[in-house]
């Protein structure tokens, strides 16, 4: 992980951590995994290794397989200060999970002959973006199209202890405008022209929350709910908009300040919208992916549209489809989507089949160890997925 603190840029750091999940290019093709499920023990290992070897104050993991929970752990504590154990079926910042919800109603639009991928961006919402007649849906919705993250721009730069106490006191409580953070993104230089490359960035997703908007007349948040939410009957799944509280039991989130840790975990999350405001639990999550992956969400056509990919990782290579991250373990390629927003840390995949999904939550804390908690995740991913790794 590049820099933990910087929360809601986990997304972009995660696809380059994934480099160190992958093989070599002709290992592993697109076979699905076939292990049977590890061990309680081995999976309890793996996730604490994260509030471990990793530091993260809590973590929880869920494990399902052919429609149900087979494993669920918990590691760490939910509050430092009371060290109450940290909730298996807590509820937890997913950060930019969100932008895979967003793209199944943005592909679920294009099955309705409502939005074509193909389309310049500039037809529905003229102006919105500089040169969005040559920028296309398809290309804002796998990364691109070439728009600046708003979250590169100064103002949103905490590194310093000083910007860290900013946050904390001010910060967090602002609402932010989608349309004022897609401008702050597209007043920076562009970082290729439309198709010609790929860049992670959180603005391309506000721009999609805008264009289910204006297609159907409706938030975007209304229609995650009317057309994901609510029939897959994810009861413990948000889009907060800007309420700052995580509603039910929950594992707090923190900062590392200089004089010790700071409490992040209340914040109006406006300032990630539609590329990062859910809230959810680890089993929603899991059903989410298996429900999506198996075809309950998406036609056919819709789903290998989100299943094409592009590479965002030249070496080794990782690629993005629509919404969608394709991750390489050692037994073949998984699906799903990392997330992160202030003091939380969220990372969803599962197979193509969708017959087996792993959710992992967690709290990156002490700053020493935090660049061991994208490898240690991604050790238990493959171990879901894979097995133990047989001893040389």
């Amino acid at each position: 992980m590049k820099n933990y603190r910087s929360a809601l840029r986990l997304a972009a750091s995660l696809v380059a951590g994934a480099s160190v999940f992958a093989l070599a290019p002709d290992a592993g093709a697109a076979t699905p995994p076939t292990a049977p499920v590890p061990q309680r023990t081995a999976l309890q290992q793996g996730l604490d290794a994260l509030t471990g070897r990793a530091g993260a104050s809590g973590a929880i993991a869920e494990v399902r397989d052919h429609g149900r929970a087979v494993w669920r752990g918990t590691s760490g504590v939910a509050n430092l200060a009371t060290r109450q154990p940290a909730p298996v079926d807590g509820e937890f910042r997913a950060g930019s999970v969100t932008k895979t919800f967003v793209a199944t109603v943005v592909l679920q639009l294009s099955a309705e002959h409502r939005i074509d991928l193909d389309e310049p961006i500039e037809r529905h919402l003229p102006g919105l973006v500089p040169n969005g007649g040559n920028i296309t849906v398809r290309q804002v919705m796998n990364h691109t199209a070439g728009l600046a993250d708003f979250l590169e721009d100064p103002r949103f730069a905490y590194e310093s202890d000083d910007a860290l106490r900013r946050l904390l006191a001010v910060d967090r409580w602002q609402t932010l405008r989608a349309r004022d953070l897609i401008a702050i993104g597209v007043s920076r230089q562009p970082y290729f022209p439309p198709g010609q490359g790929w860049h992670y960035s959180n603005t391309d997703y506000l721009v999609l929350g805008e264009l289910v908007q204006r297609v159907t007349g409706n938030d975007w948040r209304t229609e995650v709910n009317r057309r994901v939410l609510q029939p897959l009957g994810l009861r413990h799944t948000f889009l907060p908009g800007t309420a700052t509280a995580v509603p039910g039991p929950h594992s707090h989130g923190y900062l590392a300040l200089s004089d010790g840790p700071a409490d992040i975990t209340e914040l109006n999350p406006s300032m990630a919208g539609a590329a990062g405001e859910l809230i959810s639990t680890t089993d929603d999550l899991a059903r989410f992916d298996a429900a999506l992956l198996g075809g309950r969400l998406l036609a056919p056509a819709q789903l290998a549209e989100m299943t094409t990919t592009v590479a965002a990782d030249e070496q080794p290579p990782t690629r993005y489809g629509l919404g969608l991250m394709q991750l390489r373990t050692s037994c073949g390629e998984v699906w799903g989507h990392p997330g992160g927003i202030h003091g939380y840390v969220t990372y969803l995949f599962g197979d193509r089949a969708g017959t087996r999904q792993i959710a992992i939550s967690a709290n990156p804390y002490d700053p020493q160890k935090g660049a061991e908690l994208t490898p240690a995740v991604l050790d238990l991913i493959d171990l879901t997925f894979c097995g133990p790794k047989s001893a040389s």
